[in-house]
């Protein structure tokens, strides 16, 4: 016992000043992890009030306090002169390791994320997405699934979404057809282009504004090209363009306009006595 009191008085500054070093590294962890615990919330709020999916609020919020509290920890660590290079050195190696391994996964992740946050599409639109066309079934941290027009169930990798282009034909309420019907240079075009206008204005489905177009579009090779540009709600979209092409069909043969279609004239030039 008086070994342990004279070991305390010879090294009591050195005992203090450890003392206060440990004190204050304790003091820094935990408002570390209060801190840590603080951001993390606040990065899921912000997340929630953009709609984005709750699994991928909680994981990003776990992320970014697990890596606010390593942070916090070295700190911590360095207070008491504990060299921390080896230890970022020993988290970097482990980090590209599993970056490596989880290479494409993690792409995935990723690019699920940026879906998630920044919706270019929803469940239930209409897409065009990786050389496919298909309603979005459902979104996925790693992949999406679609469903095509066939009842055909597909699933692309969120990367090869994200990778290129995206068209979402749902993304807006109007959409308009657009059509090119060919005539013959014979028939009369203001009769065909008044038969046209009055197709569209006998369909309820056409919308009056924006106000359809009936044009010449192009004096082709074999037929005068005009171009019909009703404007539809979005869901009615290929119904209308089914039922005005019946429509056109039907009335043109009525009313005598023909509708050409590629021919080839074959001459054949009788041979001659002196060409044979």
């Amino acid at each position: 016992m008086d070994q342990m009191l004279q070991y305390l008085q010879k090294n009591q500054d050195l005992i203090l000043s450890y003392g206060l070093k440990l004190l204050a590294a304790i003091v820094i962890f935990y408002i570390g992890r209060w801190i840590a615990f603080g951001v993390s919330r606040l990065v899921g709020k912000a997340l929630l009030l953009r709609k984005v999916d709750k699994a991928v609020v909680s994981f990003l919020s776990s992320i970014v306090y697990a890596a606010a509290l390593i942070a916090c920890t070295l700190v911590a660590l360095s207070q008491l002169g504990i060299q921390t290079a080896s230890f970022l050195a020993i988290l970097g190696a482990a980090g590209l390791a599993i970056a490596l391994a989880l290479q494409g996964s993690l792409s995935n992740f990723a690019s699920g994320v940026l879906i998630i946050i920044f919706r270019p599409f929803k469940s239930g639109d209409l897409v065009e997405v990786a050389g496919i066309t298909g309603v979005v079934q459902r979104i996925d941290i790693f992949q999406t699934i679609f469903k095509t027009g066939d009842n055909k169930k597909i699933i692309v990798p969120n990367s090869q979404i994200t990778g290129g282009a995206i068209t979402n034909y749902s993304a807006e309420a109007l959409r308009r057809v657009d059509l090119i019907i060919g005539i013959s240079y014979d028939s009369d075009l203001l009769k065909a282009k008044t038969l046209l206008q009055q197709i569209l204005a006998e369909d309820q489905r056409i919308l009056k504004e924006p106000a359809p177009v009936v044009a010449v579009g192009a004096l082709a090779d074999s037929s005068v090209q005009l171009i019909v540009r009703p404007w539809v709600e979005v869901d009615q979209y290929w119904p209308v363009y089914w039922d005005v092409l019946e429509q056109i069909k039907l009335r043109f043969d009525a009313e005598g306009i023909e509708i050409p279609f590629p021919q080839m004239s074959l001459h054949v030039k009788p041979h001659t006595k002196d060409e044979v």
